[in-house]
């Protein structure tokens, strides 16, 4: 056999066994990074936030009781895969986040180029690590994850207040 056909061959088998990567959500990075706030749709744009709560249910899979979905099909944003969506909260607060599969150092930095500013407020302690920054009033994107060496389970979101 030619090299040359080896190597073509060799090409389209690594194509083809290459698990598919999904293309970047738009629309749940703009939720994520507090760019759209389904706080103010539901105020100001009702038929928006029915759109984008039904996409989230062709999207994921309700999981039980648990406050997340599932994706059904690989969903990415700014390049990092979606573990599990939070439709409305961001741990205590309300809001929109998403669990990516990436170090909490790597989503940091992803995050802070996309918005093009750095995330202040950063923290440590109980275990996690955590970063935010106030894009609005009651809009904060922040980061959280657990504060452990090659954890690879990070939390982005916005949230809009904490609920009383």
């Amino acid at each position: 056999m030619k090299p040359q056909t080896l190597s073509a061959g060799m090409l389209a088998l690594g194509i083809l066994l290459r698990p598919a990567l999904a293309a970047d959500d738009d629309a749940l990075t703009r939720m994520a990074l507090c760019k759209d706030s389904w706080a103010d749709w539901n105020k100001s744009d009702p038929a928006k936030m029915k759109a984008f709560a039904e996409r989230m249910g062709a999207q994921f899979a309700h999981h039980g009781n648990e406050p997340f979905g599932l994706p059904k099909t690989n969903v990415s944003v700014l390049g990092l895969r979606v573990l599990r969506a939070f439709p409305d909260s961001v741990g205590m607060g309300v809001g929109f986040s998403l669990s990516v599969d990436a170090t909490f150092d790597v989503a940091r930095k992803t995050v802070e180029k996309a918005l093009g500013k750095s995330l202040g407020k950063c923290e440590s302690g109980d275990g996690m690590r955590g970063c935010e920054l106030e894009i609005a009033p009651q809009r904060t994107v922040t980061l959280e994850a657990e504060d452990k060496a090659g954890a690879h389970d990070t939390l982005i979101g916005c949230y809009y207040f904490y609920e009383k």
